[in-house]
């Protein structure tokens, strides 16, 4: 009696994978932004957990480069746990993490002199296990190294944010490469509301989502984050007809 051929093994391996994938895709967990705009433009419809994200200010000035810092901050307050923060220069703000909902007391601060420094201790916080988010301030982000660290937020869940800050602008081309990290975003900063009474308004920005892996890359204009961590559409946006065309596609990642 004839016994049935087995399958190629290329072909059992390549269903192997596909399982594996499935599975890993079902488990991930997301952070949503709140805005549907957003949130629709992500897989999962949130920002992925156990994954590296990359952040950048929209200039290599101080004032876009702080608005990168808070809206890395105000991701990493809406996480659970103590969150590590790595940083080059003595220059982080704070106050401005607490404005946006991570306060003093989650927040361990590393300081590091060279980008191979931060890296180590960024691919060492992913892996703890311990922690909510590892924020990381960074220059340059090379492939083999983005893997890494991508490799470590998969093993312990914990969020990873490379906040990519360049002393001269003509390092700021590395940017533009490609790296593993699940999305990148790029933040500029925009005039305030303007409010019937003397003052100053809450921020807003520019969101660019430049980068998602198996999403769609936006632009959304959004207020800054508030003392909770949260992002909300300008009232403007939030009230119109045009509320679906808030985020404007540009390509698909």
């Amino acid at each position: 009696m004839s016994t049935p051929l087995s399958r190629p093994p290329l072909e059992a391996l390549r269903d192997q994978i596909r399982r594996l994938e499935g599975s890993a895709t079902r488990r991930r967990a997301v952070l949503p932004f709140g805005i549907r705009d957003i949130d629709r433009r992500l897989p999962g419809g949130g920002l992925a957990l156990g994954a590296l994200h990359e952040v950048a200010g929209g200039g290599n000035d101080a004032l876009n480069s702080a608005a990168a810092g808070q809206f890395a901050a105000g991701i990493a307050a809406r996480t659970k746990g103590k969150v590590l923060w790595i940083v080059t220069r003595q220059d982080l703000f704070a106050p401005a993490l607490k404005q946006v909902g991570l306060g003093g007391s989650r927040v361990i601060y590393v300081e590091a002199g060279a980008d191979q420094d931060v890296l180590a201790c960024f691919e060492e916080g992913l892996r703890h296990g311990g922690l909510g988010a590892v924020v990381a301030e960074v220059a340059r982000l090379s492939m083999t190294a983005s893997r890494r660290l991508q490799l470590a937020a998969e093993t312990s869940g914990a969020l990873g944010i490379a906040v990519r800050r360049w002393r001269r602008q003509t390092e700021a081309a590395d940017f533009g490469q490609p790296t593993a990290s699940v999305t990148r975003w790029r933040i500029s900063v925009l005039p305030s509301e303007s409010l019937p009474v003397p003052g100053v308004g809450r921020a807003r920005w520019l969101l660019e989502l430049i980068r998602a892996r198996a999403g769609e890359s936006a632009d959304f204009e959004v207020e800054a984050c508030d003392g909770k961590g949260r992002l909300s559409l300008p009232a403007a946006v939030a009230d119109g007809p045009d509320q679906e065309k808030a985020g404007r596609r540009r390509t698909r990642a």
